[in-house]
């Protein structure tokens, strides 16, 4: 029986308290082979040596500039490594890896054969383990069950949703989309997830700015997606230099307000300097709730972490009446 998917666009706190998501716009980027992990492990910023079968690590796909491709979680299932991510920047980081990877022993390929949700809420453990009969933990974020890969996504402290699973299965899996209609809570489609991702800071990119940004300034050192002991990898020598010698002056922030102006990556963060307004920053992402409340995922200056209080107000350029705030993000930017 199909899952019913809602199209109602409900603000952060009007979320049930537990509930499904279609993640209809995920992918993975899979590679098998006995030199998999050697291979992946100079290409991307996280430490691939440090997964094992129940672990989960953060990472981002670079060119030799330091630019970043895409931002993936990586986990491993049935012994091949899967990169974790949105379908927009999937298709320019599969050509990178496939160029290099022709010399090693891997076989690397888009994962076109499973699907993707999310349990998220107050009772999404509770759930798992009752049809799972395991749940993943902050210790072990990942448990396979029969043919369903169970993945948890921590939350900050403060975060409002108190648990997110991924779930993974084979797309002709059918006892899965069994399980999945008994849970019988709503189920969203992906808009929420970018919702959820943008409060987290967990950065979300499009095809349109995959490779305008090194991994600082999408705050992948914050929530631990490079690896500054792990050697040489495509795009280091660049990451390494904004790490050690200052040189980033930008960061992710998560911008909340209220306008009922339809919202666009091509539209820029502005800021108010005197009675002139400058450009602040570019937008990755956001949502817009069906009661006007929306959700910003910014690249800005980063000095204004400093200044998260700023009386000088954010807005966006082509809509002068709104006006947004800083929210704070479940980890610290500094240093």
């Amino acid at each position: 029986m199909p899952i019913s998917i809602s199209q109602e666009k409900p603000s952060l706190n009007q979320l049930p308290k537990t509930f499904l998501i279609a993640l209809t716009q995920f992918s993975a980027i899979k590679l098998e082979g006995e030199e998999q992990s050697k291979y992946l492990q100079g290409q991307v910023t996280c430490d691939v040596n440090a997964i094992d079968e129940h672990g989960l690590l953060i990472g981002a796909h670079c060119d030799a500039k330091g630019k970043v491709f895409n931002v993936f979680r990586l986990i491993n299932r049935f012994s091949h490594h899967l990169l974790v991510q949105n379908k927009a920047c999937l298709s320019a980081s599969l050509a990178e890896l496939n160029k290099f990877g022709v010399f090693a022993k891997v076989d690397i390929t888009q994962a076109s054969d499973l699907c993707f949700y999310a349990l998220v809420g107050e009772e999404a453990k509770q759930l798992i383990q009752s049809k799972f009969n395991i749940a993943p933990d902050s210790l072990n974020p990942l448990v396979q069950s029969g043919n369903t890969t169970i993945v948890y996504i921590a939350s900050g402290e403060d975060c409002s949703i108190s648990s997110r699973y991924i779930l993974i299965d084979s797309t002709n899996e059918t006892e899965f989309s069994s399980i999945l209609a008994s849970l019988n809570v709503p189920c969203f489609n992906q808009k929420i997830w970018d919702l959820l991702e943008i409060t987290q800071g967990f950065p979300q990119l499009s095809a349109d700015n995959s490779g305008q940004y090194v991994p600082q300034m999408l705050n992948l050192q914050a929530i631990k997606g490079i690896s500054f002991t792990k050697g040489c990898y495509l795009g280091q020598e660049t990451v390494a230099r904004m790490q050690y010698l200052g040189k980033n002056k930008r960061a992710l922030f998560s911008l909340q307000g209220n306008t009922s102006t339809p919202v666009t990556n091509e539209d820029a963060i502005e800021k108010q300097l005197g009675e002139n307004w400058r450009k602040a920053g570019d937008i990755l992402s956001s949502y817009q709730s069906d009661n006007g409340e929306t959700y910003i995922q910014a690249v800005l200056s980063s000095d204004l972490y400093e200044n998260e209080n700023i009386e000088n107000p954010l807005r966006l350029k082509h809509a002068p009446e709104s006006q947004f705030v800083i929210s704070p993000l479940p980890y610290s930017l500094a240093e």
